[in-house]
């Protein structure tokens, strides 16, 4: 009882100057103000990137990557650049073994088949659910909760000039293409979201579960799966996918009261295929607390109209302005606010920001490129630290 206490205490007065940037190759490509974290441009496989990361949770439930060069497990390649945003709800442990498990998973699948392809993306994402769920399997008995640990996942894989955009979940790939006759940029949303506030999605569900006039319920004036989640499809929650982990000492909460007898959440991503074109400026991912503040224009228009240097970080700042000020509030005020408090006012939020260079994403993919690996950071605590909920 002593030893929880203490934990507690030390999480909820933990100095704040014992924070570190966590990143993949480098422990010096990335930068740490407070909340946020921010890397403000480098060099991936097919242009420059951008990338930054707020918390609001007392844990970050946040995971991203940026990971360029080869895409295989061998030096022959293919070569290219892997984009990953993991939105984790429900605790941080589905969105931190998507960031250490999905993209080894995908070179696997791409040396096995020598190219990549919609099959060895839709296999990674597979790969990753199973290895999750062995995770959940194992902890069980000594962690329950894991069963309704979660995880958005939304994929970019850029290689031999096509862009692959494979997503689970609410966050969002919006590309930025010129139109040569007016010198705008035109926003282009090319993830295929799932959530429940989504009529396309309600009617999925309902066309997959014709038998559970209870499938999506409005709850709250906000609609959700079994009135639960608001996701359709995620890696994890399993305690919505397999009947064994739906009973006690699961949270009363997350029990449904009848027996599952198939997946209620899928995990099979949705995929699409586009052929980089001159036109194609940029593509910014994100997860959905970027999309919350900013529309796909508003955004696309931040990204157009600023400098590169730093374009991630200006896209949090200018979504952290408009939390502020929807609760009238100074953004000066609201960054002296910590993690966990914070996410009254905002959810965690990542974005990468890469850009196309027609010269380089036309150039074959056998051509070699240095390996670089970032990861989005925010205030490191140890994996099994108990913060404050």
């Amino acid at each position: 009882m002593l030893s929880g206490l203490m934990n507690f205490l030390r999480a909820c007065f933990r100095p704040r100057a014992n924070r570190h940037v966590h990143t993949g190759s480098d422990a010096a490509s990335g930068c740490q103000d407070g909340l946020l974290w921010y890397k403000d441009i480098g060099q991936h496989f097919n242009g420059e990137f951008s990338m930054a990361v707020v918390q609001a949770n007392n844990l970050l439930e946040d995971q991203s990557q940026v990971e360029s060069g080869c895409l295989g497990l061998h030096d022959s390649g293919p070569y290219g650049t892997f984009v990953g945003i993991y939105d984790g709800h429900g605790g941080p442990e589905t969105s931190r073994f998507i960031n250490d498990h999905l993209f080894h998973h995908l070179k696997r699948f791409t040396s096995e088949q020598q190219t990549m392809s919609v099959e060895v993306i839709r296999k990674a994402f597979q790969a990753t659910e199973e290895g999750f769920l062995s995770v959940v399997t194992r902890q069980w008995p000594i962690k329950p909760q894991i069963a309704a640990v979660g995880s958005c996942c939304l994929v970019g894989v850029i290689c031999s000039g096509t862009l692959y955009i494979a997503n689970l979940g609410d966050s969002r790939a919006v590309l930025g293409r010129l139109v040569r006759a007016t010198g705008e940029i035109l926003s282009i949303q090319l993830s295929a979201e799932h959530n429940a506030s989504i009529e396309s999605v309600r009617q999925e569900m309902q066309s997959l579960h014709p038998d559970d006039s209870q499938i999506v319920v409005l709850k709250h004036n906000v609609w959700r799966v079994k009135g639960l989640i608001q996701i359709s499809r995620s890696i994890g929650d399993v305690y919505l996918k397999k009947a064994e982990f739906n009973r006690e000492p699961l949270y009363a909460k997350f029990r449904l009261r009848e027996p599952i007898r198939r997946p209620i959440l899928s995990s099979d991503p949705a995929i699409l295929v586009h052929p980089v074109q001159p036109q194609d400026q940029f593509v910014i991912f994100a997860s959905d607390g970027l999309w919350e503040h900013l529309s796909n224009q508003e955004a696309v228009d931040i990204v157009q109209n600023h400098p590169r240097n730093g374009i991630a970080k200006r896209l949090v700042k200018t979504a952290l302005q408009e939390a502020a000020k929807k609760r009238e509030m100074r953004y000066s005020d609201l960054k002296k606010i910590d993690r966990g408090v914070r996410r009254h006012f905002h959810d965690d939020i990542s974005v990468v920001v890469i850009f196309l260079d027609s010269d380089l994403v036309s150039r074959a993919s056998s051509v070699k490129f240095p390996n670089l690996s970032v990861k989005g950071g925010g205030i490191s605590l140890p994996r099994n630290t108990l913060a404050p909920s």
